[in-house]
Protein backbone atom coordinates (compact mmCIF):
# COMPACT_ATOMS: atom_id res chain seq x y z
CA UNK A 1 0.00 0.00 0.00
CA UNK A 2 1.05 3.56 -0.62
CA UNK A 3 1.98 5.67 2.38
CA UNK A 4 -1.12 7.29 3.85
CA UNK A 5 -1.15 11.09 3.62
CA UNK A 6 -3.21 11.40 6.81
CA UNK A 7 -2.42 9.19 9.83
CA UNK A 8 -4.98 6.42 10.16
CA UNK A 9 -6.17 6.57 6.55
CA UNK A 10 -5.88 3.72 4.08
CA UNK A 11 -5.26 4.41 0.41
CA UNK A 12 -7.16 2.06 -1.88
CA UNK A 13 -4.48 1.38 -4.45
CA UNK A 14 -3.51 -1.68 -6.47
CA UNK A 15 -2.05 -3.46 -3.45
CA UNK A 16 -5.21 -2.85 -1.42
CA UNK A 17 -7.35 -4.02 -4.35
CA UNK A 18 -5.39 -7.29 -4.53
CA UNK A 19 -5.49 -7.72 -0.76
CA UNK A 20 -9.24 -7.10 -0.60
CA UNK A 21 -10.29 -8.92 -3.76
CA UNK A 22 -12.06 -11.80 -1.98
CA UNK A 23 -13.74 -9.48 0.54
CA UNK A 24 -14.92 -7.05 -2.12
CA UNK A 25 -16.10 -9.87 -4.37
CA UNK A 26 -18.13 -11.27 -1.48
CA UNK A 27 -19.62 -7.85 -0.72
CA UNK A 28 -20.51 -7.37 -4.39
CA UNK A 29 -22.42 -10.65 -4.24
CA UNK A 30 -24.83 -9.00 -1.81
CA UNK A 31 -26.50 -7.26 -4.73
CA UNK A 32 -28.52 -10.48 -4.95
CA UNK A 33 -31.07 -11.00 -2.16
CA UNK A 34 -30.45 -14.76 -2.18
CA UNK A 35 -26.81 -14.15 -1.33
CA UNK A 36 -27.71 -11.80 1.51
CA UNK A 37 -29.96 -14.51 2.94
CA UNK A 38 -27.25 -17.16 2.52
CA UNK A 39 -24.78 -14.95 4.38
CA UNK A 40 -27.23 -14.35 7.23
CA UNK A 41 -27.94 -18.08 7.45
CA UNK A 42 -24.27 -19.09 7.81
CA UNK A 43 -21.68 -16.31 7.81
CA UNK A 44 -18.70 -18.61 8.31
CA UNK A 45 -19.63 -20.82 5.36
CA UNK A 46 -20.32 -17.78 3.18
CA UNK A 47 -16.96 -16.20 4.03
CA UNK A 48 -15.23 -19.52 3.33
CA UNK A 49 -17.00 -19.74 -0.03
CA UNK A 50 -15.22 -16.53 -1.07
CA UNK A 51 -11.87 -17.45 0.49
CA UNK A 52 -11.65 -14.64 3.03
CA UNK A 53 -8.48 -14.65 5.10
CA UNK A 54 -8.42 -14.56 8.92
CA UNK A 55 -8.12 -10.75 9.07
CA UNK A 56 -11.11 -10.32 6.76
CA UNK A 57 -13.22 -12.88 8.62
CA UNK A 58 -12.47 -11.15 11.93
CA UNK A 59 -13.41 -7.74 10.47
CA UNK A 60 -16.67 -9.17 9.12
CA UNK A 61 -17.53 -10.67 12.51
CA UNK A 62 -16.69 -7.38 14.25
CA UNK A 63 -18.81 -5.35 11.79
CA UNK A 64 -16.04 -2.77 11.94
CA UNK A 65 -15.63 -0.65 8.82
CA UNK A 66 -12.11 0.47 9.75
CA UNK A 67 -11.00 -3.14 10.10
CA UNK A 68 -12.72 -4.00 6.83
CA UNK A 69 -10.93 -1.15 5.04
CA UNK A 70 -7.59 -2.20 6.56
CA UNK A 71 -8.32 -5.72 5.28
CA UNK A 72 -8.59 -4.36 1.74
CA UNK A 73 -12.27 -3.47 1.66
CA UNK A 74 -13.49 -0.73 -0.65
CA UNK A 75 -16.18 1.45 0.91
CA UNK A 76 -18.44 1.12 -2.15
CA UNK A 77 -18.50 -2.67 -1.79
CA UNK A 78 -18.63 -2.45 2.00
CA UNK A 79 -21.84 -0.46 1.65
CA UNK A 80 -23.42 -3.65 0.25
CA UNK A 81 -22.29 -5.51 3.36
CA UNK A 82 -23.57 -2.76 5.66
CA UNK A 83 -26.92 -2.81 3.89
CA UNK A 84 -27.56 -6.32 5.17
CA UNK A 85 -27.75 -4.83 8.65
CA UNK A 86 -29.82 -1.80 7.63
CA UNK A 87 -26.82 0.53 7.60
CA UNK A 88 -26.04 3.12 4.95
CA UNK A 89 -22.96 5.00 3.82
CA UNK A 90 -23.52 7.66 6.48
CA UNK A 91 -23.41 4.95 9.14
CA UNK A 92 -20.06 3.87 7.70
CA UNK A 93 -18.81 7.46 7.67
CA UNK A 94 -19.83 7.90 11.29
CA UNK A 95 -17.95 4.76 12.26
CA UNK A 96 -14.87 5.90 10.34
CA UNK A 97 -14.85 9.27 12.10
CA UNK A 98 -15.75 7.92 15.55
CA UNK A 99 -18.97 9.95 15.62
CA UNK A 100 -22.61 9.16 16.08
CA UNK A 101 -24.62 9.13 12.85
CA UNK A 102 -26.33 12.36 13.91
CA UNK A 103 -22.96 14.04 14.58
CA UNK A 104 -21.70 12.86 11.20
CA UNK A 105 -24.79 14.12 9.37
CA UNK A 106 -24.56 17.45 11.22
CA UNK A 107 -20.93 17.76 10.21
CA UNK A 108 -21.73 17.05 6.58
CA UNK A 109 -24.50 19.60 6.68
CA UNK A 110 -22.15 22.20 8.18
CA UNK A 111 -19.86 21.64 5.18
CA UNK A 112 -22.75 22.23 2.80
CA UNK A 113 -23.01 18.63 1.61
CA UNK A 114 -26.80 18.79 1.91
CA UNK A 115 -27.17 22.07 0.07
CA UNK A 116 -29.19 22.41 -3.10
CA UNK A 117 -27.50 20.95 -6.18
CA UNK A 118 -25.17 23.32 -7.99
CA UNK A 119 -25.66 23.71 -11.72
CA UNK A 120 -22.72 23.72 -14.08
CA UNK A 121 -23.36 27.42 -14.84
CA UNK A 122 -22.91 28.28 -11.17
CA UNK A 123 -19.47 26.66 -10.98
CA UNK A 124 -16.36 28.82 -11.42
CA UNK A 125 -15.22 28.66 -15.06
CA UNK A 126 -18.50 26.78 -15.75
Amino acid sequence: MAEAPIPGTHIFDGAAARKGYALNKMCYSFNDARNREAFKADEDAYCARYGLNAEQKRAVKNRNVLELIAAGGNVYYLAKFAGIFGLGVQDLGAQQTNMTVKEFKDRLQSYGRYSEPVTRKELPHG
